[in-house]
């Protein structure tokens, strides 16, 4: 009697073949989209439609296409804040708070320094915001590494205690003047970001966020700072071993993490609102944490990531006004894209073949 072939399937932990990992952003968007038609098809709408108004209709005109610059521009410098503090293990939550630090800082210069030329002031406002977001990144990044402390309570919990202060300050000493709404006064002209393309909402602050980004790239695979911060990510005591100073790169990648999310702050100030308000971040600082995972805390990735998801929010725009879709539907498309990205992404390191 022939005896019977048993075989099983086997998981190893040796790297997903090639054509996987080629075609797992496709997988990643595929998967979204098909999951969002379900809320599109709820709300009485055709999905293949409202993916036209989604994702192609912001490109087919100069004011979308610039605005989804616009949108992209303070979630690449978040999006790159929190990569810059992931890649050395230290997860900074704080991105929220630290940009509206930098909105402060940009908002009291921009009042202060209406004497100065714009050749000087606005280096200033950028400095003072990098310097303003820095600081507040600097009390949880301390805790962290002399005693330990949970940065993600810590940097989380003063994403609250920012808002609170944004708050007191508004309604208070900050409260507008002239027309008694809770904002700032206007900063002066010569502090206000120029714009990169006339007749549009393109400032410079776009600019800052392509350099933020190609210097991320430019430190983390081209110095020694970059090599000791992947080490640290990849392992603390191994680090350790190898003669890397663990604290002190963690306190300077956390710090540089809160400067560069203290400049997007800073360039919504002095490029979009021209004021402070309570509501002049939507959640870029949260969202900067799915730019960086969808990225892959890549500086290219973050990039790419940041460009999307400006599309995505110009789309749900256009959606909403061309078919009655919830404008809502731009962050249910982010949180589910997020979800398939952490569901697929560590599969590229597993291969199942048969035993």
């Amino acid at each position: 009697m022939l005896a019977q072939r048993r075989w099983r399937l086997k998981v190893e932990k040796t790297g997903a073949p090639w054509w996987f990992r080629a075609l797992l952003p496709a997988l990643i968007f595929g998967l979204t989209f098909v999951f969002t038609a379900i809320f599109v098809i709820w709300g009485q709408a055709n999905p293949l439609e409202a993916y036209y108004y989604f994702l192609i209709a912001p490109l087919s005109s100069r004011v979308s296409a610039l605005e989804v610059l616009v949108k992209a521009t303070p979630l690449l410098l978040s999006g790159v804040a929190v990569t810059f503090a992931f890649v050395a293990g230290y997860y900074n939550i704080g991105a929220e708070g630290q940009l509206y630090a930098g909105a402060i800082a940009a908002a009291w210069l921009g009042t202060v320094l209406g004497g100065l030329p714009s050749v000087l002031a606005i280096p200033i406002m950028i400095i003072g915001g990098f310097v303003a977001g820095a600081l507040w990144a600097l009390p949880p990044a301390w805790l962290r590494v002399r005693w330990a402390v949970d940065e993600v309570v810590t940097t989380l919990l003063l994403n609250s205690v920012m808002l609170f202060i944004v708050s007191a300050l508004l309604n208070g000493p900050w409260r507008d003047p002239v027309s008694g709404w809770p904002q700032s006064p206007a900063i002066a002209l010569s502090t206000q970001l120029p714009k990169l393309i006339p007749r549009s909402r393109l400032h410079l602050g776009f600019l800052l966020a392509l350099i933020s980004a190609l210097l991320l790239w430019f430190i983390l695979s081209r110095t020694a700072f970059g090599l000791r911060m992947r080490a640290v990510g990849l392992g603390r005591e191994a680090a350790r071993f190898m003669g890397v100073r663990v604290e002190r790169t963690m306190l300077t990648a956390a710090l540089i993490s809160g400067g560069i999310a203290g400049v997007a702050g800073m360039s919504e100030v002095a490029g979009i609102h021209f004021r402070l308000i309570e509501a002049i971040s939507p959640g870029y600082g949260y969202t900067g944490i799915i730019v960086a995972t969808l990225g892959a805390l890549n500086a290219w990735g973050v990039t790419i990531a940041a460009l999307f998801f400006g599309l995505i929010d110009t789309g749900a725009q256009t959606l909403s006004r061309a078919m009655g879709v919830p404008i809502y539907l731009g962050e249910i498309t982010q949180a589910a894209m997020l979800l398939v990205a952490l569901a697929l992404i560590p599969l590229q390191r597993y291969r199942i073949r048969r035993a």
